[in-house]
């Protein structure tokens, strides 16, 4: 054998690096059995603060009592907390550790008006005409919560380095609060952020939403007798209808993809009264943020030119404006990979019982029951939904997926959701959705690689010349839009 100089030394060098390599993955892998050890371990107090979310159901920038209980699990757990975040009395930023890299958690509380309901089969209000949580959000801050003191676990032994952000974020549901705390800055030094969302489904492709704006526009008319004197009136809801017709007749000539929602809040007090005052409130979606700005320009005018035809007077407010959420597949395909390791829900007899009751009151049902146990396959795909997670995954590379803690086929906004939200199928999803999180995070903080790939991909999908601007512009968080 012919001796080469050094090679011996070469080969030595070598298989001391590959069992580097070989221990530090056998490490990754111990400190994600620790993690989902410590989420089941904690499991009945997380899911003691889901129920009691669920049964506060605290509208948006309302969530004083949910925000106040997650904040006091944080403070005892030993984060620092920041309250009162973008001057929203319900916001917070919880912290621990220190330097970098930075991960964030996002936990949103907020509920619905109007769509209280019992965990029953059959549509049952806990309280007649109260707010429900028909999107999952208790769950959502719970599962977050828990994840982020797992991985703060891990920082007290000395096994993770940097610092885990849990951020409660209020009012996602029209309210835009992230939008708020992304123009204060609540995210300008963070690495990565990771969230998710309760569903029917299990999946973590990277996924995009619509971009969204809303406004209220209210006119304002002169009353008179609706038969003695109408000449002398001048109707306000003449001029919401107005703009609704034109509204409408503008659906012919906007881009495909495009949604444009309505409800008249305000339209009078009796048909004997020319209405003084109306109001109709709107939503305009679209896959790109950019057309949904010139899309709102267009719809200005023609509230401009209802009022003009009335002869109103027309003010509109914007109330909430989101980005489309700007997927990364580097960090997606991290999550979806602890997903699969995870897994999905498996119902006991009890469970699959109250499914089976629950699933039989569904509308035209897109899953199957049992599908609830399968992963979603690894595919890109593109939302009709809106989420104010989109202005901060334009902000910062970001990261989510869903867990199914709804009954297959079940649409988000409806009561079955709410049913199901407070029932012991959704907490099994929602542990499951703690557990990816946690364990992404922990990847994601052990092998900086990991985020400077997502980074590279994350300004390329941004482009050069991108600056961030909101589409809700320069007006103060709308505390009082649900009161």
């Amino acid at each position: 054998m012919t001796h080469i100089p050094g090679s011996s030394l070469k080969f030595h060098a070598l298989i001391a690096a590959l069992s580097v390599g070989a221990l530090s993955a056998i490490q990754a892998d111990t400190i994600k059995d620790q993690l989902q050890a410590a989420i089941d371990r904690d499991a009945d107090d997380t899911i003691e603060i889901a129920q009691e979310i669920w049964n506060l159901a605290e509208l948006g920038y309302q969530e004083f009592e949910s925000s106040k209980l997650l904040q006091a699990k944080a403070r005892e757990a030993g984060f620092t907390v920041e309250s009162e975040v973008a001057d929203i009395p319900t916001a917070f930023v919880a912290s621990y550790g220190s330097g970098k890299p930075i991960i964030g958690i996002m936990g949103e509380f907020d509920a619905l008006p109007g769509l209280s309901q019992t965990v029953s089969h059959q549509r049952e209000a806990l309280v007649e005409g109260a707010a429900g949580h028909a999107c999952g959000h208790n769950l959502f801050a719970a599962g977050s919560w828990a994840a982020a003191k797992a991985i703060q676990e891990q920082m007290k032994q000395g096994t993770l380095p940097g610092t885990i952000r849990f951020y409660g974020t209020p009012a996602e549901e029209g309210g835009a609060g992230k939008v708020y705390m992304a123009r204060a800055g609540a995210f300008d030094d963070v690495d990565v952020m990771l969230h998710w969302h309760p569903a029917g489904f299990n999946d973590a492709s990277p996924r995009s939403t619509n971009a969204n704006k809303g406004a209220k526009f209210r006119f304002y008319g002169m009353p008179a007798h609706a038969a003695l004197s109408p000449e002398k009136g001048r109707s306000a809801l003449d001029a919401v209808e107005a703009m609704n017709f034109m509204a409408n007749l503008m659906r012919e000539h906007v881009p495909e993809a495009t949604r444009i929602h309505y409800v008249i809040t305000e339209g009078g007090e009796a048909p004997n009264v020319v209405p003084e005052f109306a109001e109709v409130f709107y939503y305009i979606r679209h896959p790109d943020f950019k057309t949904v700005r010139d899309l709102f320009d267009r719809l200005v005018l023609t509230a401009e030119a209802a009022a003009m035809g009335t002869e109103t007077q027309m003010k509109y407010e914007v109330i909430n404006g989101s980005y489309n959420i700007l997927p990364n597949t580097a960090l997606a395909r991290i999550t979806y990979n602890n997903l699969v390791e995870v897994g999905g829900v498996s119902y006991d007899a009890e469970e699959q019982k109250f499914a089976e009751e629950l699933y039989a009151t569904l509308f035209k049902p897109s899953k199957t029951l049992g599908s609830q146990e399968n992963i979603e396959p690894f595919v890109p795909s593109a939302g009709r939904a809106s989420s104010d997670v989109g202005d901060v995954s334009w902000l910062v590379p970001t990261a989510g997926l869903t867990t199914a803690c709804l009954v297959p086929g079940s649409y988000l906004h409806t009561w079955q959701a709410v049913a199901a939200g407070g029932s012991s199928i959704a907490h099994k999803g929602m542990l499951n959705a703690a557990k990816v999180l946690a364990m992404t995070a922990s990847e994601l903080l052990q092998d900086p690689e990991l985020i400077a790939d997502a980074r590279k991909e994350w300004e390329s999908s941004r482009g050069e010349d991108f600056e961030y601007y909101p589409l809700l512009g320069e007006r103060e968080p709308p505390l009082d839009y649900r009161k």
